[in-house]
């Protein structure tokens, strides 16, 4: 069971919740079979850093530019940041967005290089609200498949994802908390909560 990956090491402290988080803006392009074919593609590809034997700092390397070209990165760091981004300057948010990108590949790239023997696999999208919900299942090595969803929009302009729940567990939340309780411990010092982040995950 150590070396093997569980939806309660996937996200930290065990944060809950089946909360379905609304995006602003319709999704007037973007269809089910559009939302679906982004996530196989991004599915085909961490799989592919799964099975590729890489040194550790490699597989990482390879999650953040998963995670950046197929994720909406300013809407997941500022949703991160939260009511604090109202007062950080713009320098600030440049260098949290890209540290927090960075935290997220090591922290969540730590977890799926523990797929190595399994895989996830696009089961079905739906449309829901203004976004659409793409799931996936993740099959491991002696246990049971759980269920891995994100959800897509294109507001941004681009279809990108912009959450990822893990049967319940709330990516977005449990980050924003994340960062909160950096913050609460710098005493809302946000320069000293980046460089925090920067050695977090």
């Amino acid at each position: 069971m150590h070396q093997m990956f569980t939806r309660r090491a996937f996200v930290t402290s065990g944060i809950g919740t089946s909360l379905v988080l609304g995006m602003p803006g319709p999704a007037a392009a973007l269809n089910t079979a559009q939302a679906r074919s982004l996530i196989d593609r991004m599915v085909n590809e961490v799989n592919a850093v799964i099975d590729s034997g890489k040194a550790e700092q490699a597989m990482y390397v390879d999650f953040e530019r998963i995670f950046r070209k197929y994720s909406d990165t300013s809407y997941v760091a500022a949703y991160a940041m939260g009511v604090d981004g109202r007062r950080a300057t713009g320098a600030q948010k440049r260098a949290f967005s890209d540290a927090f990108i960075t935290y997220i590949a090591r922290k969540y790239g730590a977890q799926f290089r523990k797929f190595i023997g399994g895989r996830l696999e696009v089961v079905q999208a739906r449309k829901v609200k203004n976004f659409f919900e793409v799931e996936a299942t993740a099959f491991l090595r002696g246990q049971s498949p759980f269920e891995v969803s994100f959800h897509v929009s294109d507001r941004s302009g681009k279809d990108l994802f912009f959450n990822m729940f893990i049967e319940g567990i709330n990516m977005l939340l449990t980050e924003r908390t994340e960062v909160g309780a950096m913050l609460d411990k710098r005493r809302g010092n946000i320069d000293a909560m980046i460089a925090d982040l920067k050695k977090a995950g």
